[in-house]
């Protein structure tokens, strides 16, 4: 069969096209400077040099290449910063070129495609998102408004650990459900690790939940590397992330209908917004917003608020008792603190926090060995520029290794030591201002809750202390304890800590 002259002739224009645009693609390649690391392979990139614990493995990696670090995972390029330095000038001189999210199934099927606060792509919605954050979910009014929750649950906390008084407990279990009946109050009304019923889920589905929620949003999975594989789902991350999008769309549906049930009954004069989800359907009324914000966008909202509220605090508390279980001498000045500054007659408050300087270091010191997110949420460049002699190509994912920079010997004498007191010789903040310690990130991207974050920890850790001495079940020894993590979102002890308290207090202080 002949073929048209004009036929052969397209065809052969456009492999001439394709020909010179992969041609011009190669000679950009070669003309960027990129910074130094690891020659990657083709397909996989550096993939293939990242371990179970990537953070881990990053910060092998940059001892080799620098604090300015190049990999290549699958088909992006990444751009890691493992040292203050990188970390102010990528978090702060290039905070709006850094401020994108990378694509990633996670975003697309756990999120509502990309309709949260975490992952949503920077522009007016996110700017949107972020000024309700901080104008309305976490004012200082409304988090003081809250404060009586965060009380009630704490006592309840600590009563609940009266109770188990010489037994072991798993401390996460308690952390977890203290964090999650704080933030279910706040945020939906009420709490979801009792049942109740007409209740959607149960306790412990609730918790599975959110659990999978940030293990599969930390998963490093081939499809988000290597798009053209994405179909073949190896891992089967995205069927796991597709079936979790769908029991909190059941559930984040039948939370929404009650509150507007609830608004319903009381009419548009008589109601008051009693939690975070009853001022998110206020605004997705607002007709002058600049971008609406439709009732997927509120269900996205609220699950955001619910795991980033939860998750922080319990972890970070867990890691403080393990340390302090290994340094008998730090429990010994902070309760003297405690003694001294609160007494022995009452529980601590959070306006007491301000006045134990040491506690305050404890907790700082622990996000520092152990930051939640130790390489933070990934974001991406927005456009090519150039990092000191260094080119950055646009959609490049960005990387800061704050697990690498609570490391660094150049900034911390003695890194792996478990010192609270560097933080009274050191005047730093943990609010994303000082790039030595940054557990919430820094920047438009920062957590904006982590003055609540820190409220919780504080207040926990402080009552802990004060309340119980602990102790860990016999035949175990503290020089024996696991202090491996595992790598997700979050960065949760590998092997929970099983401790036993002891009550120091009066008795009738754990009935109030």
């Amino acid at each position: 069969m002949e073929i048209p002259s004009n036929w052969a002739s397209l065809a052969a224009a456009w492999l001439v096209t394709a020909a010179l645009l992969l041609l011009a693609r190669h000679h950009r390649r070669r003309r960027l400077n990129l910074p130094p690391g690891p020659k990657p392979w083709p397909i996989i990139g550096n993939l293939d040099l990242m371990g179970p614990l990537p953070h881990r493995s990053i910060h092998e990696l940059s001892k080799k290449y620098g604090p300015l670090m190049s990999l290549r995972f699958g088909s992006f390029p990444v751009v890691v910063g493992s040292s203050v330095e990188m970390a102010r000038t990528m978090l702060k001189t290039h905070d709006v070129t850094f401020a994108g999210r990378p694509i990633t199934n996670a975003g697309k099927y756990t999120t509502y495609n990309y309709s949260d606060i975490t992952w949503s792509q920077y522009g007016p919605y996110w700017r949107q998102a972020r000024k309700m954050c901080i104008v309305e979910l976490f004012s200082a009014k409304r988090l003081e408004s809250y404060e009586y929750i965060r009380v009630e649950e704490l006592k309840a906390f600590l009563r609940e650990l009266h109770e188990a008084e010489g037994r072991s407990v798993t401390l996460k279990d308690h952390l977890s459900d203290l964090s999650l009946n704080v933030i279910s109050r706040m945020v939906l009304g009420k709490k979801y690790t009792q049942k109740t019923e007409g209740s959607i889920v149960t306790p412990e589905e609730f918790k599975k939940m959110l659990d999978e929620l940030f293990l599969l949003n930390g998963a490093l999975t081939v499809g988000d590397s290597i798009p053209w594989l994405n179909f073949l789902d190896i891992q089967g991350y995205v069927k796991r992330m597709k079936a979790l999008g769908k029991k909190f769309d059941r559930f984040l549906e039948h939370v929404l209908d009650e509150h507007n049930e609830r608004r319903k009954a009381a009419g548009v004069e008589g109601f008051v917004a009693e939690d975070m989800v009853d001022v998110l359907l206020q605004l997705a009324d607002d007709p002058d917003l600049e971008v609406k914000l439709e009732r997927h966008g509120v269900k996205a909202f609220t699950q955001d608020l619910i795991a980033g509220g939860t998750e922080s605090s319990a972890v970070t508390v867990e890691w403080a008792i393990s340390e302090l279980l290994r340094k008998p001498e730090v429990v010994k000045k902070a309760t003297e603190e405690l003694d001294r500054v609160i007494g022995r007659d009452r529980w601590v408050e959070e306006k007491d926090v301000a006045n134990l300087p040491y506690i305050d270091a404890i907790c700082k010191e622990t996000m520092r060995l152990h930051p939640v997110a130790p390489m933070l949420v990934p974001r991406r460049c927005r456009e090519d520029c150039r990092l000191g002699d260094y080119d950055v190509p646009k959609d490049a994912r960005i990387l800061v290794s704050v697990w690498a920079i609570g490391r660094d010997p150049a900034v911390w004498g003695d890194p792996d030591r478990f010192r609270p007191e560097r933080f009274i010789e050191r005047a730093i903040d943990a609010k994303g201002q000082d790039f030595e310690l940054l557990p919430f990130g820094s920047g438009r991207r920062m957590c904006p809750g982590y003055t609540l974050g820190l409220k919780v920890i504080q207040a926990s850790l402080a009552n802990l202390l004060h309340g119980f001495e602990w102790g860990l079940p016999e035949g175990v020894r503290a020089e024996d304890l696991d202090m491996d993590e595992i790598f997700g979102l979050s960065t949760p002890k590998k092997i929970p800590l099983v401790a036993v308290p002891k009550p120091r207090l009066a008795r009738n202080l754990y009935q109030v």
